[in-house]
């Protein structure tokens, strides 16, 4: 066991290193060396949860962060980290923080900034 916590240790750190990127699971099992299946299976052996929604959760919680230390526009968040829009962003986020994106920065100290257009 201790080689595959070491092998999706290794896929964690590409993953971190990859986040701003649409990844997809097809991705991460080539990544690995093994066929998607077998990396879902052994993933969800290490981690007990799978890779799909842990893929989301880290794109989510960087989203979180982003909004918490920068002034970018929720939809630019939303699409840095590869969401199709910002409803399904914001669906995503408030299902795990259990409030949408514009008032979970206004309670973490933040305001959403306008962009005037230039």
């Amino acid at each position: 066991m201790l080689k595959l916590e070491h092998i999706i240790d290794e896929l964690l750190i590409w993953i971190d290193s990859n986040i701003h990127k649409p990844l997809k699971i097809e991705d991460v099992a080539q990544r690995s060396g093994y066929s998607k299946w077998h990396l879902q299976r052994v993933f969800y052996q290490v981690k007990n949860t799978n890779l799909a929604n842990y893929i989301r959760d880290r794109k989510l919680e960087m989203a979180a962060r982003d909004l918490i230390q920068s002034d970018e526009s929720i939809l630019s968040i939303s699409w840095k980290y590869g969401f199709d829009s910002q409803q399904s962003f914001t669906r995503s986020f408030a299902k795990k923080y259990c409030l949408p994106p514009s008032r979970f920065r206004r309670l973490n100290g933040k305001t959403e900034t306008a962009h005037a257009p230039i």
